[in-house]
């Protein structure tokens, strides 16, 4: 009689059936949208005196739609 063997699997077939944890997506939006909130609350920046106006509206209907509170 011979003995039976297990095959293992390949690594790299291991890893394409891993899952990601649920803060490996939420950490990255969470700090992008923190970003872009800094980036859009800045009011008392001086270097934005010369940003086209269509370009900040644009900015504040993307927060809106982003942040706007949930009822």
């Amino acid at each position: 009689m011979s003995a039976g063997t297990r095959s293992r699997p390949l690594p790299a077939a291991r890893a394409a059936q891993s899952r990601l944890p649920w803060w490996a997506i939420l950490l990255p939006v969470l700090a992008f949208a923190l970003l872009l909130t800094l980036i859009i609350g800045a009011r008392d920046a001086h270097a934005a005196a010369g940003v086209h106006p269509g370009a900040v509206e644009v900015l504040r209907l993307l927060r809106d739609a982003l942040f706007r509170p949930r009822g």
